[in-house]
């Protein structure tokens, strides 16, 4: 498993934190311990792939507001899932969508975007 994320060049962070997320959960799915398969980029004369390490490769260049794609490459074939996101307006309909949810929200309860889009993985909200 491999993550590619790409954003605009102004961007400060990497990887981003969308990347981070995705390869959080893909981690815990099967019950791995995160911190040790993490493999940020490759370079120069490196080691066989692990195959339970899962990399995350960053590029930042002109005017891309982000792509995400989740790579599961096996013998012989590939699966991609790929997100692109053209224009800012979808983080603006998300964050519209949090607000709403919060009005409804008492206070003090602690909540994040798994429970805005009621969003499970394995009985937990991601």
């Amino acid at each position: 498993m491999e993550i590619i994320e790409a954003h605009h060049n102004h961007k400060a962070d990497a990887p981003s934190g969308t990347a981070l997320k995705a390869y959080e959960i893909m981690a815990q799915a099967p019950g791995r311990d995160k911190d040790d398969i993490f493999v940020h980029g490759r370079q120069g004369m490196v080691r066989e792939r692990n195959p339970g390490e899962i990399g995350i490769h960053t590029v930042r260049g002109g005017d891309i507001i982000g792509d995400h794609t989740v790579l599961f490459a096996g013998e012989g074939e590939r699966i991609e899932i790929i997100h692109r996101t053209h224009s800012r307006q979808s983080f603006v309909t998300g964050a519209m969508k949090a607000v709403k949810y919060l009005s409804r929200v008492p206070v003090g309860v602690v909540c994040d975007m798994g429970d805005v889009l009621d969003m499970k993985l394995n009985d937990k909200r991601i």
